[in-house]
């Protein structure tokens, strides 16, 4: 877990994320945009009470991705090949009620659909159904290798804001096409993202 704090932003309005992606937008005039961010941080500082440094950095996080997603958009929806990588701890269970078969190779879970309200289950069947590969991750460390076995030319991740635009930035250095689904809720174990915010990146 890259953050050193908690978050649940699971039942913020969707309006906020929808003003988060504007200010992404308009990511060229730098003042406003520092302005519109510490806006944000301290308004929702004061819905989750988290505290006004943690905010503003996962604010600013989450405005890297959206500018990030915002700038590739229309290269990476010209890809034909396409992966979506899913952090293994948004699955419902953690434990052997979980039938996800690992895979030490990759290593990756391939999800087997064993629980059908599993965030992981749903985030499967929608991708596999427009074709794409499907991973459950236990770390983004295993990005490369999945990157170095296989041609992808563009990937989806979900993933905690600051580790998805670490790993958004790296993959377009190495020439891919990167768009990412940051989480509503961090942690080891249940978090959350937006399967409607997944099924628009799809």
């Amino acid at each position: 877990m890259p953050y050193d704090f908690s978050f649940d932003l699971s039942s913020i309005p969707s309006t906020f994320f929808a003003e988060l992606a504007t200010i992404a937008s308009e990511n060229s005039l730098r003042r406003r945009l520092e302005m519109r961010t510490r806006h944000m941080a301290q308004n929702l500082t004061r819905i989750t009470g988290m505290e006004m440094p943690h905010t503003l950095r996962l604010v600013e996080d989450l405005v890297d991705v959206y500018s990030q997603n915002f700038s590739e958009r229309r290269r990476f929806e010209e890809t034909k090949n396409r992966a979506l990588l899913l952090p293994h701890c948004a699955r419902k269970y953690m434990d052997s009620r979980c039938k996800a078969a690992f895979s030490p190779e990759i290593p990756s879970y391939a999800c087997k659909q064993c629980s059908e309200d599993c965030l992981i289950n749903e985030a499967t069947r929608l991708a596999r159904g427009r074709g794409y590969n499907v991973y459950v991750l236990p770390g983004g460390s295993c990005v490369n290798g999945i990157l170095r076995k296989n041609s992808y030319e563009g990937i989806l991740g979900v993933a905690c804001a600051q580790e998805a635009r670490l790993v958004t930035e790296g993959l377009r250095r190495m020439g891919f096409s990167g768009q990412a689904i940051p989480l509503t809720k961090n942690g080891c174990a249940n978090t959350d993202f937006n399967v409607e915010f997944l099924t628009k990146m799809l």
